[in-house]
This record gives structure tokens, sequence and C-alpha cells, in this order.
């Protein structure tokens, strides 16, 4: 083992400039491999994020019929059991009305929630642009509906059901989701405020969650319709209400693999072509050294240590290559607004796994020379020249 490493490294050193380009092949395959892969990745993250990352993922509502769910929180307590990956449950009170004003009536969505619990879910923190969380008798307007109405903070508005209930509310604040149709819409209230508006008592209308793995949420839900075993509830995730994104997630993952495998294959086919040169441009060496008594098992380590110590370099030199081209496009691939078109992101188990495919790809390429050595005859080596 040991001479045969003293031997590779001769050989690597002796013609340093292919041993150069060589690294230089399997980095550039590993940077495209790296670069495409968080690209999709990052891809894919913002826009499940854009998508689902301020809404539940798992809702229980009341069937048609039953219109309330009446014994929620035993229900609560009994989904939290079902699976650890819930992370935040939280009751809402829904009901459509109307938003009158002096020169209007306009439809929305009266949504009331535990704002403490629906924070985890919605983060309506970070998403008012202006003023504060409505308490009781106070409520929250989206950012298109305040200029379509020319709305004011503390402004007193009149909330009508169908019913005829009329109640009056002050607008504590405005919010800015990035969706149009919600910021014309939805009119967030406490759950105390909206259960009054539309007569509930004690009754939600649904129960929201979130999962800490967005794609395991059809499971969770499948898990918890068992668990539950209630024909007067729905059950529905994100999954099943947008299988068309979730097709074109799956287009973008089968393109970046077939990408990544292509790159992989000419990296090895480059490896194996040079390293079979290398086996006929040192077989008189090779001849000699087995002549004097080397060991065919020895002379074909020294190819396939030859490949390991290029899969290495390169991996190396690949893997910084293709975050320096992920952090560049973040920089100059922008937003008119200034931020990135898509954000940087890291998996550092795929960027791991990335530089073992290239080592382990290079060592595979290394086999074909490595056999080839096996059968040099050192004789007829030596007299051939």
């Amino acid at each position: 083992m040991k001479l045969s490493l003293k031997i590779a490294l001769r050989f690597l050193r002796y013609n340093l400039g292919q041993t150069i380009l060589i690294i230089a092949g399997i980095a550039i395959g590993v940077s495209v491999q790296v670069f495409i892969g968080l690209l999709i990745q990052g891809l894919q993250k913002d826009l499940i994020d854009k998508t689902i990352g301020g809404s539940p993922q798992i809702t229980i509502m009341a069937e048609k019929n039953e219109k309330t769910i009446k014994d929620w929180q035993e229900i609560a307590s009994n989904v939290q059991k079902t699976d650890s990956t819930i992370q935040d449950i939280s009751p809402a009170v829904d009901g459509a009305a109307f938003l009158i004003t002096e020169d209007s009536s306009d439809p929305v969505l009266v949504r009331g929630f535990d704002l403490n619990k629906a924070e985890g879910i919605y983060g309506f923190q970070s998403k008012i642009t202006e003023g504060r969380l409505p308490v009781e008798n106070q409520v929250l307007v989206g950012k298109n509906l305040k200029e379509d109405l020319n709305l004011s903070l503390g402004e007193k508005i009149i909330v009508a059901t169908a019913e005829g209930i009329r109640k009056e509310y002050e607008i504590s604040g405005f919010y800015d989701f990035k969706v149009s149709a919600v910021n014309k819409s939805w009119v967030i209230a406490d759950i105390k405020t909206s259960r009054e508006l539309f007569g509930l008592g004690d009754e939600i209308t649904s129960l929201e969650m979130k999962v800490s793995d967005v794609f395991t949420a059809d499971s969770v839900a499948a898990a918890i319709a068992a668990s539950l075993n209630n024909d007067k509830l729905a059950i529905d995730n994100w999954k099943a209400q947008n299988e068309e994104l979730l097709s074109g997630l799956n287009g973008q993952s089968v393109s970046s693999l077939m990408i990544q495998v292509f790159v992989m294959v000419s990296v090895v086919l480059g490896i194996s072509s040079v390293l079979a040169i290398t086996v006929i441009q040192k077989s008189k060496e090779i001849g000699i050294l087995k002549a004097m008594g080397i060991k065919d098992g020895t002379a074909s380590l020294i190819f396939l240590l030859q490949g390991l110590i290029l899969g290495v370099f390169g991996a190396l030199a690949g893997v910084a290559l293709g975050l320096g081209l992920s952090v560049a496009f973040t920089k100059f691939a922008l937003n008119p607004d200034g931020t990135p078109v898509i954000g940087l992101y890291l998996n550092y188990s795929f960027i791991a796994l990335s530089g073992v495919i290239a080592v382990a790809a290079s060592v595979i390429a290394s086999l074909i020379p490595a056999r080839k050595s096996l059968k040099l005859n050192p004789m007829e080596v030596i007299r051939n020249g």
C-alpha cells in the first residue's frame, strides 16, 4: 500500500500538467452538480415558501352539513398525539361578510384566530406593514383593501353578515401576505371577535396545523383521519390542493438528476480514458517494477490510488467552485427590489454526497486502467520497449 502510494504520487507529479487538467475536469463536473442541485433545491424551497409558507399544511374542517366543529379541544388534543412532526395547531373561525364604508359595500372573509397559536403558521408579526395585531373589537386589514377603500390606521369600519348582524371595529393595522387575493379579501380578527360576529359561542369552523416536513403532510393527514375516524370531519392538506405545483417540482428534480448523472458519466469517462493512456505511457516502468518483484495487485493499486487522489482533490475544488457559483448567482441575479431571484440554499448533506459521488466515480473510473495493468507481461514490455 505504501509503495503503491509513493509510485502513484510520483506518476502524478511527473505528468503535473495532465494531473491538473484531470483535477480541473472533475472540479468542473462537481461544481456543475453542486450548483445546479442547490439552484433547483433553492427554487423549490422558494416556491414552497411562497405557496404554503404562510398557510396551514393540514386543515380539519366540518362537513358542509355540520358547518362548525363543537368538540374541537378534544380533537386538537388527539391530533397532537397522532404524529410528533405536528408543530402548531390553531383553531379558526371564518365567515363571509361585507365591509361597509360610506361609498361601498365590499365582500370580505372575516378570519378569527387564536393569534398566539396561529403565529407559528401564518407569521402575522412579520407581515404587518403598519400598526399591530388586533385585540377584541379590532381588525387587521390587507394592504390592497386599504388602497382600494382608502382606509387609515385607527379608522372605524362596519362589518355586516348575511344574517343582518352589523358590528363596528377599529382598524389596528395593515398586513401584506404578498398575495393580492388574500390582501383584498381577508379581514383578520382575534377568535373571540369573530365568534361574536357569527354567533358561534365556543365552536370553530376549522382546525389548522403545520408540520415540520411539508412533504409529509399527506401521510400525516391520512394518519389523523384514521386516528379520529369521524365522518363529520373533512381533512385536507396542501399537497392535495397543489397537485400541479408538485408535478412541476417533480419535473425539476428529475431534470436536475439527469443533468447531474450525465455530468458524472462524462467525468468517469474522462478519468478512465486518461488513466488508460497513463498505463500505456508507463507500461515500461510498470514492466520493470513487475520484473523486480512487485506483485500484480500492487501495480494495479497504483492506478486505484491515482483515481482516489484525483477524485479527492477534484471533489474539494469542485465543491468550492460550486458554492462560489451559487453565492455569485445570488449577487448578480436580482429582482427589481434588489432581493435575489433565488435565495442561497445550502443543503450540506447534498454537498457532501456530491463530493463522495465524485470520489467514488474517480475510483470506479480507475478500475479499467488498473485491470489493464494486471495484464501487462513484464518480459514482453521490456523486450518491446
